[in-house]
């Protein structure tokens, strides 16, 4: 793990400090001034901080100003300025430039370290996040009908042919448009994209084919069309269930022969295109229904891909959360917002008529209104909160050992919850039901009294192994084993995750 760094001029407190994190298993590097912080972060060798820690006066410099500067250098880094009582109007700067938190001089050292800790798995949670936005820059899920949408486009890349790409509106068919281009063999070609539904029929034809001079009032000079404009690339014909039923038949010509004629031209124009189409619509009812040309749907249906709505892939809407959050920031040119645990959950609960475009405009609106740097439920905006249901959601309930009473207490309600050892394999916890009430308190009370009677001098280490190690299978059964995204929900740092893994012989 990277180093705390602990800024202050005063040795005694850096010496406290550093004594209390290494009894902690946290390294440290202290510094005595903001200059020596910046000389270290441009240092290109040096790996930078876990946690900066740093006191609000210094000679030579401010801690709000080395605030302001470390922010812009690495922006997901918490920050914890220490301030004496005088100070507390100075630490309401500091959380506008972006703070973590503030440490009041002079301060308890328990909590100070506790302080410290939350702000590593702080940082640790914002470093598996930037890491799963990393690996996926182009599109995200890892919902399987999004692997499926991938996997397809892997599929295609060394391929021409015409693809159909259905999904609600929202739901980023213009993106996986776009990720087919690239990596076609025509990505060194244009990308031309054209909403058909939101051009005016009369001019639809000139805006595809383009046309001649003096083809009609108003045309002063010849005009190339989108199909031109794509040579040897690709042209994305966006909502082509919108398409007027004559401008079809032309369109059918290009895809038959691959040529075309400009509005008011009588020379032929060979198209060398790439044709990806989308719709919202059903195209199947709309040719029954005499709306769109059958032959020019079964031209455009050579391979289709359906892309699934948001509330389909609930499980991508905490990555997805997260990097409109950061782009929005940077749209901005602000500080990138955090989102709470219980606010990812109440995203997740939402239904997102309008899919991932609803999603990304919340998540704009968020970076606006939301008045603190960790947005919380009552943070979200009216629509989600309406659409969340009153009392809370259930809690899953964790694997069931027969000799276990916290986890019968906790299945009391659940005549059907199995037995389990303590490490369960995977495929029975995921089997187990859910339930809906909180039994399981009172259980660990009764545990904890039975333990406590007959003298045990381990209750808290036997408790607390049984509980960790419930929670974490519970979590890897619900990211498929993946450990960082385990952490991440679980609100624990992937090196925490890890180690508890094998101190509980989870492996």
């Amino acid at each position: 793990m990277k180093p705390i760094w602990i800024v202050d001029d005063d040795q005694s407190i850096r010496f406290v400090l550093e004594k209390a994190l290494l009894r902690e298993s946290l390294p440290t590097r202290s510094f005595t001034s903001p200059r020596e912080v910046l000389d270290a972060l441009a240092d290109a060798d040096d790996e930078g901080p876990q946690v900066l820690v740093s006191d609000i006066r210094m000679p030579g410099g401010s801690g709000l100003e080395l605030l302001d500067k470390v922010k812009k250098q690495m922006p997901g880094l918490p920050v914890i300025i220490m301030t004496a009582f005088s100070d507390l109007d100075s630490a309401v700067s500091a959380f506008q430039g972006g703070a973590f938190e503030y440490l009041p001089k002079p301060f308890d050292l328990p909590k100070a370290v506790e302080l410290i800790r939350r702000a590593v798995e702080e940082s640790q949670r914002e470093e598996v996040a930037e890491e799963r936005l990393s690996a996926a820059p182009e599109m995200l899920g890892q919902a399987p009908a999004m692997q499926d949408v991938f996997r397809a486009i892997g599929r295609l890349s060394q391929s021409n042919v015409t693809v159909l790409i259905t999904g609600e509106s929202g739901s980023g068919k213009e993106l996986v448009a776009r990720a087919l281009h690239k990596h076609s063999p025509r990505a060194k070609g244009p990308f031309v994209a054209i909403n058909t539904a939101a051009i005016p029929k009369d001019l639809l034809e000139s805006e595809l084919f383009g046309h001649e001079r003096g083809a009609f009032t108003g045309a002063q000079t010849m005009r190339r069309g989108r199909f031109e404009q794509a040579e040897g690339g690709t042209l994305f014909l966006d909502e082509i269930g919108d398409m007027p039923f004559d401008l079809q038949t032309r369109l059918l010509r290009v895809l038959s022969d691959g040529h075309f004629y400009r509005v008011g031209g009588h020379s032929a124009v060979k198209a060398n295109v790439r044709v990806v189409a989308a719709t919202h619509q059903n195209l199947e009812q709309q040719v029954k229904e005499g709306g769109f040309r059958e032959d020019l749907f079964h031209r455009l249906n050579v391979i289709r891909l359906r892309l699934p709505a948001l509330r389909e892939r609930r499980e991508d809407v905490p990555v997805l959360a997260r990097f409109f959050l950061q782009a929005s920031a940077k749209q901005l040119d602000v500080e990138p917002k955090r989102i709470s645990d219980a606010a990812l959950q109440a995203l997740c609960g939402f239904d997102f008529p309008g899919n991932v475009r609803q999603l990304e405009n919340i998540c704009h609106w968020l970076t606006v209104m939301a008045p603190a740097q960790l947005i919380d439920v009552k943070d979200l905006p009216p629509e989600v909160l309406a659409a969340a249901p009153a009392g809370g959601g259930a809690e899953a309930l964790v694997p069931v050992d027969e000799h276990d009473p916290i986890a019968l207490a906790g299945a009391a309600a659940v005549p059907t919850a199995r037995s389990l050892p303590l490490v369960a394999p995977l495929a029975a916890v995921a089997a187990l039901p859910v339930a809906t009430d909180v039994g399981w308190e009172q259980g660990l009370q009764a545990e904890a009294q039975a333990l406590l009677a007959d003298g045990r001098p381990d209750v808290w280490d036997v408790l607390s192994r049984r509980f960790e190690s419930r929670l974490i299978q519970t979590a890897l059964v619900a990211t498929r084993g993946r450990r960082i995204e385990a952490a991440q929900k679980l609100g624990i740092g992937r090196n925490t995750i890890t180690r508890k893994i094998q101190e509980l012989h989870l492996e």
